[in-house]
């Protein structure tokens, strides 16, 4: 069995997916302290350069985890999806696109876990993903308060696992020896390089996948999901 464990992105490029697509099971971390990054935020094409697009959240504690962290009040949802029209409105397939983001950006909760978490899932069946794969890191029963490579043994352990898939970001992060020695066999996904037209724009890679989906049809991007290397 193929495991892949990830932190809940909101709507992130598509090396997420590819991973996602790969394993036989994937963990999204709700009970890992947030942090910076690509949690509540990501990128999109606006007058051809990459431009970021945020979820503001509520003041707290830097120490909270993320399913303890709450969307702003002063999150204007309007005004995202104004960018988003205003962005993509002559994209071929912004009438397909757009009513997705409507469901995803007006989802109504104020828990910040739980507005990417519905995201993912919205993604996943736009895709034709199995959203049935996703368990939540905070209901395996393992000592959570395990860190780096000892939680990731651990999950597999507790899911018997015979594979660790990691996005190739984690390449440092993680010995195969160490994998081995547990009967563990780990690799690396890494996205080949993924081009499509982006209007007549000079292209901008590792965009939200709001982009790949905006300018390219389910079926192309059912084979972008397979277009990686395992190292």
């Amino acid at each position: 069995m193929k495991l892949g464990i990830m932190q809940p992105y909101f709507l992130p490029y598509i090396g997420y997916w590819q991973l996602l697509n790969a394993v036989d099971k994937y963990i999204v971390y709700d009970n890992i302290e947030y942090s910076k990054g690509w949690i509540n935020r990501n990128r999109f094409l606006q007058n051809g350069k990459a431009a970021f697009f945020t979820i503001p959240l509520a003041k707290g504690s830097d120490y909270l985890d993320i399913r303890d962290r709450k969307v702003s009040q002063t999150f204007d949802k309007p005004k995202m999806l104004r960018r988003f029209t205003n962005a993509y409105c002559k994209a071929p397939n912004y009438k397909k696109v757009f009513p997705l983001l409507e469901k995803i950006i007006n989802y109504q909760t104020d828990n910040l876990f739980v507005f990417v978490f519905k995201s993912i899932i919205e993604i996943c069946e736009y895709l034709g993903i199995d959203h049935s794969k996703i368990i939540i890191s905070s209901t395996i029963p393992i000592d959570h308060t395990l860190k780096s490579e000892e939680k990731v043994l651990a999950f597999t352990k507790a899911l018997n696992a015979s594979e660790y898939l990691n996005a190739i970001g984690g390449v440092d992060l993680y010995n195969k020896t160490r994998f081995l020695d547990q009967r563990i066999q780990l690799s690396f996904l890494e996205t080949i390089p993924i081009q499509y037209k982006q209007f007549n724009h000079k292209f901008v890679p590792s965009l939200s996948i709001i982009d790949v989906m905006m300018f390219n049809s389910v079926e192309r991007i059912r084979e972008m999901l397979k277009e990686y290397e395992l190292k």
